[in-house]
């Protein structure tokens, strides 16, 4: 018999799909990550302080970009999830050009809601289509290879958005990649299309399950909930640390901001790309054997994390902090190949998109939305203290939350073997 998430014949190659889901993704970063790098240009043409900053990286967009999440998903399962996908990428897109065009805090503050809006379509329609494309023993690492959008995206919003901002304008940087995301829309639509669910039987026909119904199964999986809020804590401080890291190279290693785009793109690049990889190899090859590793590794790797995040948070040399940093930033990303794939096994094939998205909407309001505003806020708090080293504590500090991340996770892996939804 045929499984019900193998949905043949499909009318685009599995890999040109992740392929096209990728770039998609790495645009999504770009746009996300570019504002962390032109913080300082920003803040000096726009008069802003890091509370003000915190929000505009945070709140401003994380939002409207959890909340819309979830009626965007369920409706990407209902109608066509690269339709959606695509739209997404288009609104986003226009956003991220307007950005600059502002003049001041609330309409920089506007349009980053609307880069929110747009990419509140992208990923959980994205980890459903991944999830029907690709067999459960494939999933993590298909879904790790995804996730490279995040380190890829990340890294080239500060190479690229640092350079243009150094040698040219800060405005140009968010022209350049917003009009490249609107010419990749419809490019995206012509090579990725959602599979062709099979004929069914007359008399078999099944009601999708609505909204409500999708909210009472995963009311009951302590799975979902634990995994949810470990990745929420895990995202405070990576969000956090992602937006916040520039400004700290440059106030408290005296980077300027070529030689700090140069640096952290390079610990996103090297770090990320191998953290992402190892994750989803270790989270199919562990987890086949015993689902609670998709529990397991994420928390081990955020507890290696810590000490190596805070001494170089604390290093005085930035060479000796380059090396120190890299190693946690590639066990800050092993989380997302296993969590990303046990999330898809907790609930059928069908509502995979809306149950990403309930997922994203825990994550992404609490860590984008909190952590990156919360980082900023504490270093304001600590600068009659701690001068130009104020963010430098605000880090160390905020370390707290990767211990939280661990042991949620942990608590996840009984559960996890208990409400696995295996496909028949």
């Amino acid at each position: 018999m045929a499984s019900k998430a193998t949905l043949l014949p499909r009318t685009t190659s599995p890999h040109v799909a992740l392929g096209m889901l990728l770039l998609v993704y790495i645009f999504n970063f770009v746009d996300r990550q570019i504002l962390a790098i032109l913080a300082g240009p920003i803040q000096a043409d726009l008069g802003l302080n890091d509370t003000q900053m915190g929000l505009l990286g945070g709140i401003a967009f994380a939002l409207l970009y959890s909340t819309l999440a979830v009626p965007l998903g369920w409706i990407a399962d209902r109608t066509n999830r690269s339709w959606v996908i695509t739209i997404s990428l288009g609104i986003w897109s226009g956003f991220t050009a307007l950005c600059g065009l502002t003049q001041g805090f609330w309409s920089i503050f506007f349009a980053r809601l609307g880069v929110g809006i747009g990419e509140a379509g992208g990923v959980a329609p994205s980890y459903a289509l991944i999830s029907d494309y690709f067999p459960s023993a494939k999933r993590a690492r298909a879904l790790s290879i995804y996730s490279l959008g995040i380190p890829l995206g990340s890294a080239t919003g500060v190479i690229a958005g640092g350079y243009i901002a150094a040698t040219v304008d800060w405005r140009l940087a968010f022209f350049a990649v917003g009009l490249s995301g609107i010419i990749l829309a419809p490019l995206f639509k012509y090579f990725v299309r959602d599979p062709v669910k099979p004929p069914v039987a007359s008399g078999t026909e099944t009601l999708q399950p609505n909204f409500v119904d999708i909210l009472k199964v995963l009311s009951k999986k302590r799975a979902f909930w634990f995994l949810a809020l470990g990745a929420a804590s895990s995202s405070m401080l990576g969000y956090g640390i992602a937006f916040w890291l520039p400004s700290l190279l440059q106030r408290s290693f005296g980077l300027d901001l070529i030689e700090t785009s140069f640096f952290f793109g390079s610990i996103l690049l090297i770090g990320g790309v191998a953290g992402v990889i190892g994750g989803g190899i270790l989270g199919d090859w562990l987890g086949n054997r015993n689902k609670a590793a998709y529990g397991l590794v994420p928390a081990i790797a955020f507890l290696l994390a810590v000490p190596l995040f805070a001494a170089g948070i604390m290093s005085g040399s930035a060479t000796v902090a380059f090396f120190l940093f890299l190693i946690p930033q590639g066990l800050a990303y092993i989380w997302l190949g296993p969590v990303l794939s046990a999330v898809q096994h907790l609930v059928t094939a069908e509502t995979r998109a809306t149950a990403s998205a309930l997922f994203l909407l825990i994550n992404n309001l609490v860590g984008i939305g909190g952590g990156i505003f919360f980082l900023g806020a504490l270093s304001d708090s600590l600068t009659p203290i701690y001068g130009e080293d104020a963010l430098r504590y605000s880090m160390l500090i905020s370390l707290i939350f990767y211990i939280f991340a661990a042991g949620f996770m942990a608590l996840a892996a009984r559960p996890l073997q208990k409400e696995w939804v295996e496909e028949s």
